[in-house]
């Protein structure tokens, strides 16, 4: 079978398309060259691996040899895999969105002119065949070359209309030195109720994301408001109701744990089945600190099977986390998923069948094609209700069940998995190992998120420089903003998990970086792209979260807690730029914003950091009653008595006789506590037991105990 040039390629999304016959280009300039010395336009088309509607496109036009001449003949086409190049995908789902005013997504297929690679049209999914107002591909392609070829005037209209349309999306900023205000923080609150779902929980309607940023926001709400006569209990409520309907959903994994990209339905119902690492990076953490924030026996269920999920399937050798899993399975989406009530039935023993029918509503009409995905329907306790039995056992039969079928399940064809390694996503998901392990007092997802941290450094640092993708054995392309943000505030997580100078060395290393090659210092902020990264569309730089956090909102904050650590100065200087950059945009949509306020938030209420020193089981208990309170505006780490050669700004919090601890708020630090309850007092924490070793652990005295959702 003839290959075409993506075979030499290490993503695996486009070694999909190496077997076709359209004369596919990766990304490069020999392919714009190629363009601009035959005088044709390039079509660009943007996916990835596990992205169901890019495999619909690529079975029904890109395989289709009648298709695939007139693209040979009319264009050069490039592939671009959006989570290997995000830079790329980034800059032409802007000049889309500006283009038609209308939503991005994927596949994205744009067309562009070879000169100066500015689009002048594009779109997402195209059929093959024309139906609902929606051109097919094959007359699509001759219309658009066709136009190339007539009206080049027009196009360089477009192009100068292009460039004023992205110079207007740019932030300007505002001066480094503008006040900043706590108003957004406000307008996000009233954002989140505006857009909460009471009934289902969630944010917005359907297709319906989790959302982890907006959870996020409303749970830090709730803690910033908890030590007041009036604490937002419906802040809490929202981020309760919200996670424990995602957890018993189909959005999430009954079987198997993890979770799939979004609900096709407002009630979390049946999702779209890809699973993304970046999506399950971010839902452990806000399942972890839901636990710590409500001590809820179901969010630390979940935390603790997502990550799992991730040491289980998504593990690489070295310790690395690959990228997703595919939604389809043997050419169907879901597949792999559903099942038939016949085959449960026989898998399961009667008195478990039962029990799991009732709970997963296969005593039910089927929701999907005749089959079921399995859906929480009936509560735990209703079920014990009935049956006269205890919800211990219940909760026992159905983990039983579940692991049976996980047995059943793995005969089947897996999913496809997506075996790279992207920076930014492990860095996520080292942040949410790092917070469970803390949370869960689970020390092998300390260890879990160290080996990928590990893996980062061995094999995507080159030459000093970080990179953006590991993939079939090489490294490439050079890392971006989100890869050193990210990083940087999963190492500052995994130094309050585990104490290791190199992680701080490295953290260091991260935000002098992002202040020399990323930041915009005259007007604040951070562009996505390196001072000498190629940036086909000019150096972007946004505010706003997406299916990832804000990189600027990450760095951010992420400066201004290391600031105040490493106490320097240029760090928080930094930081406030950022956010004084944003403000108007905060304003302006605070929905899209919550990284941002979260980071306005932490300049306003100045982050604390605790330093515990000593090495006995005292000083270990001391860090772990304070990690069992939900406080993202604290930092605690640490630090054996005997650790050689600490950094600069921890040298002089020296160990002693037993054990010692270290309070600094912002820059103002206090003298050494000897004991545990005076730092306790400093805290302004309240109830706290007596013996820092109480079996039952430290209360939250803020969290009320009528707020969370049962199951």
């Amino acid at each position: 079978m003839r290959r075409n040039r993506l075979q030499t390629e290490t993503s695996p999304y486009l070694l999909q398309h190496a077997d076709q016959p359209v004369d596919w280009f990766a990304w490069s300039d020999e392919a714009f060259a190629k363009a601009l010395a035959e005088d044709r336009p390039v079509l660009l088309s943007v996916g990835y691996s596990a992205c169901h509607w890019c495999h619909v496109m690529a079975h029904e036009s890109f395989a289709d040899p009648a298709i695939a001449a007139v693209m040979n003949a009319r264009f050069v086409s490039v592939k671009v895999d959006r989570e290997e190049r995000p830079d790329i995908d980034r800059a032409y789902q802007l000049a889309l969105q500006l283009i038609t005013r209308a939503p991005g997504g994927w596949p994205l297929t744009m067309f562009l002119a070879p000169d100066d690679r500015r689009p002048f049209f594009g779109g997402t999914y195209f059929p093959r065949e024309p139906g609902r107002g929606v051109p097919g591909f094959f007359d699509l392609l001759n219309r658009v070359a066709d136009y190339f070829a007539m009206n080049r005037a027009e196009i360089r209209a477009q192009r100068d209309v292009l460039d004023a349309a992205l110079a207007a999306v740019r932030p300007a900023g505002r001066p480094p030195d503008a006040d900043l205000d706590a108003a957004p923080i406000a307008a996000a609150r009233a954002a989140l109720a505006e857009t909460f779902d009471p009934d289902h929980g969630g944010f917005g309607t359907a297709p319906k994301f989790p959302h982890p940023a907006m959870i996020e926001r409303a749970l830090r709400h709730w803690r910033t408001t908890s030590p007041s006569d009036a604490p937002d209990l419906h802040a809490l409520f929202m981020a309760a109701l919200s996670l424990t309907r995602i957890a018993e959903g189909g959005i999430r994994d009954a079987i198997g744990g993890g979770f799939h990209r979004y609900s096709v339905d407002r009630a979390w119902r049946i999702p779209h089945f890809e699973k993304m690492l970046y999506d399950n990076a971010a839902l452990l953490a806000r399942y972890a600190e839901a636990h710590a924030a409500t001590g809820d026996a179901l969010y630390a269920q979940v935390a603790a099977q997502t990550a799992e999920w991730a040491l289980r399937e998504m593990r690489a050798p070295g310790g690395a986390f690959h990228a997703s899993l595919d939604a389809d399975s043997d050419g169907h989406e879901g597949a792999y998923y559903l099942w038939d009530r016949a085959a449960v039935c026989a898998a399961l023993e009667p008195g478990d069948f039962v029990v799991f029918a009732a709970r997963f509503g296969l005593d039910r009409e089927p929701n999907v094609d005749g089959r079921w995905h399995l859906v929480a329907t009936e509560s735990v306790t209703r079920i014990a209700e009935r049956l006269g039995r205890t919800e211990a056992d219940i909760e026992a039969t159905l983990a039983r069940a579940c692991r049976t079928l996980a047995a059943e399940r793995a005969h089947r064809t897996r999913p496809a998995r997506d075996d790279k390694i992207v920076t930014a996503w492990n860095a996520l998901m080292i942040k949410g190992l790092a917070i469970a392990a803390r949370v869960l007092e689970r020390p092998d997802l300390a260890q879990a998120a160290a080996h990928a941290a590990d893996f980062l450094e061995d094999r995507l640092w080159i030459e000093g420089r970080l990179h953006a993708v590991h993939a079939g054995g090489r490294t490439r392309f050079p890392a971006n903003l989100d890869d050193h943000a990210f990083l940087a505030e999963a190492l500052l997580e995994l130094l309050q998990t585990r104490w290791r100078t190199r992680d701080y060395e490295r953290l260091i290393g991260l935000a002098e970086i992002l202040l020399e090659r990323f930041e915009d210092a005259p007007n604040g902020g951070f562009f996505y792209t390196a001072d000498d990264a190629e940036a086909p569309l000019g150096r972007l730089k946004s505010f706003g979260d997406d299916a990832t956090p804000s990189g600027n909102a990450v760095a951010a904050e992420t400066l201004l807690r290391v600031g105040y650590l490493a106490a320097e100065p240029r760090y928080l200087r930094a930081a406030r730029r950022a956010i004084a950059a944003a403000m108007p945009s905060m304003r302006a949509d605070p929905a899209m914003h919550m990284g941002m306020v979260n980071a306005l938030e932490c300049e306003q209420l100045v982050p604390k950091a605790v330093v515990i020193r000593g090495s006995g089981e005292e000083a270990a208990r001391w860090a772990r009653e304070l990690q069992r309170i939900y406080a993202p505006e604290r930092s605690v780490f640490r630090i054996a008595a005997e650790e050689p050669a600490l950094p600069a700004p921890f040298a002089d919090k020296r160990a002693d006789q037993g054990t010692i601890a270290y309070l600094c708020i912002g820059a103002t630090c206090l003298a050494p506590f000897r004991d545990f309850g005076a730092l306790l007092a400093a805290l302004g924490v309240q109830n706290a037991p007596a013996d820092p070793g109480n079996s039952t652990g430290l209360a939250n005295p803020s969290a009320p105990t009528d707020a969370t959702p049962k199951k």
